[in-house]
Parts: structure tokens; sequence; C-alpha cells
């Protein structure tokens, strides 16, 4: 079973959040808030596997609660899935570098919200495909007017690992990886396992947003 947590401002939402999640047999919403406070003091008492946060809320937004939750200095790291009405880059950068391992527009279809859900819950993460190319390319064009800063991790990826970083970014599942490599689902599934400490990452959609920061990976030119 996975366990749940709603943030958001608007009664409505919440509801309709809760009663889509809650309708589904393998999810739990465990707790619903109104606000950043209340979404931390809930994620602290309650222990979720997935919190869906949205971004503007009173008092502390959702992308600091994110940090607090998910971030390099979380004690207990909970899984974020922040879901907003708002494309906004600035929101969807703050987001992914706090630590969310998820970013969807509200207007996304009920079952890609479940799947979303499931996906961060899992550790895979994701990202709105609407979003995928300008975000992964302005991370790009940020990273290149600033000095390269390669993170600890860079220089201890095997040339597999690297290999696979490459064709996660590409948006490959683990099948589509495995193919490509010639190799086992499991073997991809024991590489990334390896990988991601080392990057200190907790997704695979952080690991993208890492390998672009990084340069490892380059956004090819829209044709």
């Amino acid at each position: 079973m996975i366990r749940v947590l709603i943030a958001d401002d608007q009664p409505l939402v919440r509801a309709g959040l809760s009663a889509l999640l809650a309708a589904e047999p393998d999810l739990e919403v465990v707790g619903v808030a109104a606000d950043g406070d209340e979404a931390v003091a809930l994620a602290r008492s309650t222990e979720p596997d997935v919190a869906v946060l949205d971004i503007r809320m009173p008092g502390r937004d959702g992308i600091s609660v994110a940090r607090e939750l998910c971030g390099p200095e979380a004690e207990r790291p909970v899984p974020v899935l922040v879901l907003t009405t708002f494309d906004l880059d600035d929101y969807v950068f703050g987001a992914l570098e706090a630590g969310a391992s998820g970013f969807l527009l509200k207007d996304a279809e009920p079952e890609e919200i479940v799947r979303a859900v499931r996906h961060v819950a899992a550790g895979r993460g994701t990202l709105d495909q609407a979003l995928t190319h300008r975000v992964l390319r302005e991370f790009a064009d940020r990273r290149r007017l600033q000095p390269v800063t390669v993170q600890r991790g860079a220089d201890v990826l095997t040339a597999r690992e690297q290999d696979i970083l490459r064709l996660l970014a590409q948006g490959m599942s683990n099948e589509e990886i495995a193919a490509e490599l010639v190799v086992e689902v499991s073997t991809v599934k024991s590489h990334l396992a390896r990988m991601m400490p080392k990057l200190g990452v907790r997704s695979r959609l952080q690991a993208v947003v890492w390998a672009y920061q990084n340069r490892v990976v380059t956004v090819p030119d829209e044709g």
C-alpha cells in the first residue's frame, strides 16, 4: 500500500485528489493539508510514501516544503510530487532543485496523476511531457552561463553507468535501456541502484536532472 499525503490550499482540489487517489486499491490517503506548515507537520506524524504538493500555499510554499521533506538535509526523506496550475520555469526549476521527484500540471488526466504517484513512490519520478524538453534545455542553458562544477560522483561512474544515464536522459524505460545495451532488465536495475547513491539522488528524474546540470548529457537541438 502506498501512503499519500496531499497538500493544497484549495478545498475542491484537496477533495478531488483525495477521492481520486483513495479510489485506487494500492493507494491510501493518510493526510490532507491546507498549507505548507500543516503539510510538514503531517508528513512528520504520518510518514507517507509520497507527498503531493501544490506550489502556491499560504505561509510556506510547496518548494520550501519539498526542500524540507526531500532535500539533502532531510533526516527521513519523503518523495515529493509537485502538482500545480503554474508551468512557469522558475517553479519547475525550484521544485526539482529542492529535491522533488516529479512535476505535473493540474490539468493532467486523472490516470496520469495516479500513475505519477506510483512512479514517484517507486523512485522513478515523472515530469509533465509538455515541459520536459523546455525544462531540460533551460537547465542546460543556465549551466552554460556558469562555471562547470562537477558534483562528487561523476568521476566514479563506470562506463556502463554513464551509458545507462545517457539513455535514461533520453526518456527510455528500463526495458528499452536493456534492449539498447543488450543486457537483462535486472542488470539495468542493479546499475541504477548503485549509480544513484553515487550521484546523491533518490529518483530517476533527479538522476536525469543531475546529468544535464553536470553536462554529462546535452539537450539535442530542436530541428
